[in-house]
């Protein structure tokens, strides 16, 4: 297998969805309408207009499903990508109705959304993508509030181990800075576009 080659289930995807497929479109809407709707809330910080952004984001990937080149990355980038340029577009079109003597104010907030919106992009995915067994030491730890010895018996580890894996979880998380350059992507969304 080549090195760079999608996973099995992105190229099926594309090929179905090329095929007119309506079931696919459904499976890649259950999969991916979760991250595409919160991250677009987090942008816009309105739902309707996450709803909408959703509903855009689905449509292009229906009706231009060749747009999606595995060369780029997963479809899960893609469809990430889509819901960023969607959002960022919507935030453009609001400020350029706001246009006056605040519309340099509106510059920096806009730029301060979208580096918000990427940082917790970036988390959401350190956390999907980290082994289990740190993702739930600090879903213990920082969702249920429990201290390390707490999780480390809801674990059925030792101690030492529960601050280890809390540890290099948090490192990990670390890396999801909002002051990431607003043209870059999390990892795993592949190249900025």
């Amino acid at each position: 297998m080549v090195k760079d080659a999608p996973p099995r289930w992105d190229r099926r995807m594309q090929q179905r969805l090329a095929r007119g497929e309506a079931a696919a479109l459904g499976e890649l809407y259950d999969r991916f309408a979760a991250l595409v709707h919160s991250q677009a809330h987090r942008m816009l910080e309105d739902e309707d207009a996450a709803d909408q952004v959703t509903r855009e984001v689905f449509g292009h990937v229906w009706e231009h499903p060749d747009t999606y080149d595995p060369r780029n990355g997963s479809m899960r980038s893609w469809v990430a990508r889509l819901t960023h340029r969607e959002a960022v577009r919507r935030l453009r079109v609001a400020q350029g109705a706001g246009e006056g003597p605040e519309a340099g104010g509106l510059d920096e907030e806009l730029e301060q959304r979208v580096l918000r919106a990427t940082a917790a992009a970036r988390a959401d995915y350190i956390v999907a993508s980290m082994p289990a067994p740190l993702r739930a030491a600090l879903e213990l730890a920082y969702i249920q509030r429990r201290d390390y010895r707490q999780t480390a018996a809801d674990l059925g580890v030792t101690g030492d181990e529960a601050r280890r894996r809390l540890r290099l979880g948090l490192q990990l998380l670390s890396t999801a800075d909002a002051r990431t350059p607003a043209g870059s992507s999390p990892p795993g969304y592949g190249p900025a576009s």
